[in-house]
């Protein structure tokens, strides 16, 4: 996969994040290159809510890897695929720590890719998922 795929996600986007019991909470994430891989940067000043830092790299098997990082200190390593506008990022393996449950991303692009609108899902078992949270990204 190219890096040059991933150019709809650079720039600001304004974060809005559907927590249950957080309901509205907001902060914003930004894109950046660093040389030949990208770089996110997340902030959100709701303390229930970790701030990250991901970069995200090219991956013959997968597509690319995303590398996070948060402010709890959890480190994990997400397989990552961007394909006719869905972003997928997938978690089904143990990595820098151990693999409690399975986790995904899917969030779509609207067609001017100004909003990426998704969900973070968890399972047991990877192959029955449950919704955890929303999460919806809005270009600033």
């Amino acid at each position: 996969m190219a890096m040059s795929e991933l150019r709809p996600f650079v720039g600001r986007w304004e974060l809005a994040v559907d927590i249950p019991g957080a309901e509205d909470t907001r902060g914003q994430v930004v894109f950046e290159w660093l040389g030949a891989l990208l770089v996110v940067r997340s902030e959100v000043p709701d303390s229930d809510v970790p701030d990250s830092i991901c970069v995200i790299a090219p991956d013959d098997d997968s597509g690319y890897l995303q590398h996070y990082f948060d402010s709890r200190g959890v480190v994990r390593l997400y397989e990552m695929t961007l394909e006719d506008g869905v972003w997928t990022l997938l978690r089904t393996k143990p990595d820098f720590s151990p693999l409690a449950f399975h986790q995904r991303y899917v969030g779509r692009f609207n067609d001017d890719a100004t909003m990426i609108d998704g969900e973070w899902q968890s399972s047991q078992d990877g192959r029955d998922w449950q919704r955890d949270f929303g999460l919806v990204y809005r270009r600033i």
